[in-house]
């Protein structure tokens, strides 16, 4: 397993390209995509089309270890939950950015954005604001306000995004995503939910022509991994999951 398996109760690296043009739809197109995605990873089986036009290859679930992938009109998606490496999440995601370009006819120019994303699950029976707030603080200008007499914290998300060049095009988002509301809150009665801590690099617009998508997600899966290691697993991930385990 990964060094990241132990911090949360599921841990997953997934990849999503977004398209400026429609992707390919056509029976044959689709299928012959999934069969090659298939024939390296035979264990992908699953196959179903989701909201007519959205279709998807995934592996048995019931292990808590998974890849899937998806052609959607717009958009081609490739994750894996609980890999056993961080190097077979990224294979799976190579692959098939190597496989896009022939097989459905995705261009270089095409890419509207192209993500990253290193997505972190707590199950958690509470209010997961309270339990933010709590673990993370909300910060000198916000304290006063989380200290009214009586106040219960009812929203509290936390999220930055940075640009690392002046043309604003490649970002790495931070960003945590609660599943408590206001009634829940009101009359104590929470079901467990997965509350969740998100890394995200992406790069904007069309590649450097002398670039590929290959090259691309594996610059994003370096600079993802950087902000992981050195500012999110001591300063949010640790702290989230020591309070979970407290309460």
């Amino acid at each position: 397993m990964t060094p990241y398996a132990s911090l949360a109760d599921d841990f997953y690296v997934n990849m999503n390209l977004a398209t400026e043009m429609e992707l390919p739809g056509q029976r044959e197109t689709i299928l012959h995509f999934f069969e090659c995605l298939q024939k390296k990873y035979p264990t992908m089986r699953k196959f179903y089309c989701r909201d007519k036009r959205d279709f998807v290859l995934e592996e048995d679930k019931d292990q808590g270890r998974y890849r899937w992938a998806a052609v959607e009109s717009k958009r081609l998606c490739s994750g894996q939950v609980n890999p056993a490496s961080l190097e077979t999440a990224l294979e799976q995601h190579r692959l098939i950015l190597e496989l896009a370009p022939a097989l459905l006819s995705v261009s270089p120019l095409d890419c509207e954005a192209l993500d990253l994303l290193f997505g972190f699950d707590f199950a958690f029976r509470g209010n997961h604001n309270a339990l933010l707030a709590d673990a993370l603080g909300v910060g000198p200008a916000l304290d006063r306000v989380a200290e009214v007499p009586g106040c219960r914290v009812i929203n509290f998300e936390p999220s930055l995004t940075v640009a690392l060049d002046e043309d604003c095009r490649v970002q790495v988002r931070v960003s945590t995503e609660t599943r408590t509301n206001a009634f829940q809150v009101r009359t104590g009665e929470f079901t467990e939910e997965q509350l969740s801590v998100y890394v995200t690099a992406r790069q904007y617009g069309s590649l450097d022509p002398h670039s590929g998508y290959v090259e691309a997600i594996e610059r994003l899966f370096r600079v993802g991994l950087e902000v992981l290691d050195n500012c999110v697993v001591n300063q949010i991930l640790k702290p989230l999951a020591r309070a979970i385990s407290m309460k």
